[in-house]
This record gives structure tokens, C-alpha cells and sequence, in this order.
């Protein structure tokens, strides 16, 4: 006789929005960096120039939460990437679906000194 498989119960995790200029790619964990739930505008069902709208950044946050909301989660850290358009509307919409948001953290990479810029041409 087969066991029913028990889902584990998480009450405090990590969301990370990966905002894009044409994607906005939201991921839920938990505290050890296990995947709970994933979503993206493209997902959802938003195609060419309207993935990276705001709209479509909201409606991936919302499937992502109603993804892992089925595991308890009620708290999360969110970790903001990338210098997309739909950054605010996604964090709003973590909060606006039942999310308690303990801290915002902005983890964009950025160049201290960039890349070895090309020689110069000789005249």
C-alpha cells in the first residue's frame, strides 16, 4: 500500500524577483534555498512586449504566492535582481496576496571597475 506523500510546512522563506527588460521571473524558497515555487510573466500567459509590463510582473508574483501558499508559507525576505519595469508591482503584489515582507534587499550586480575597455587605434 502506497504512503501519502506529506508536505512539509514552511512559515518563513525567500521570494526572488529577477526583474528583466523582458521578463520578470519570481522564485519562492525556503530559508535553505529549496524551491517552493516559481512563476514568470511568460507563464502566465503574457507573450512578447507585454512580459515586461508591470500587469504581467503583478500576475507572476500572484501565482507564485498561490503556488506556495499550499505549503504554509506566510513570511518571506525578498531579494529584488535586474533593472526591469516590473520590480515594484511584483514586490506590491508579494504583500497585496497575503505575503508579511520582513526585509527588501536589492542584490543587482555592479561593476566597481567593468570590463578592460578596447585598445586604441593606431593612426
Amino acid at each position: 500500500m502506497a504512503e501519502k506523500k506529506v508536505k512539509k510546512q514552511i512559515s518563513k522563506g525567500r521570494a526572488y524577483v529577477n526583474a528583466t527588460f523582458n521578463n520578470t521571473i519570481i522564485t519562492i524558497t525556503d530559508d535553505t534555498g529549496n524551491v517552493i515555487a516559481s512563476s514568470t510573466a511568460g507563464a502566465v500567459g503574457f507573450k512578447g512586449a507585454r512580459k515586461s509590463t508591470p500587469f504581467a510582473a503583478s500576475r507572476a508574483s500572484e501565482d507564485a504566492v498561490s503556488k506556495s501558499v499550499k505549503y504554509g508559507l506566510r513570511e518571506v525576505d525578498v531579494f529584488i535582481s535586474g533593472p526591469g519595469i516590473g520590480r515594484q508591482m511584483a514586490v506590491k503584489s508579494l504583500r497585496n496576496a497575503g505575503l508579511k515582507i520582513l526585509s527588501l534587499s536589492d542584490i543587482t550586480p555592479i561593476p566597481h571597475n567593468g570590463c578592460r575597455p578596447k585598445k586604441q587605434p593606431r593612426n
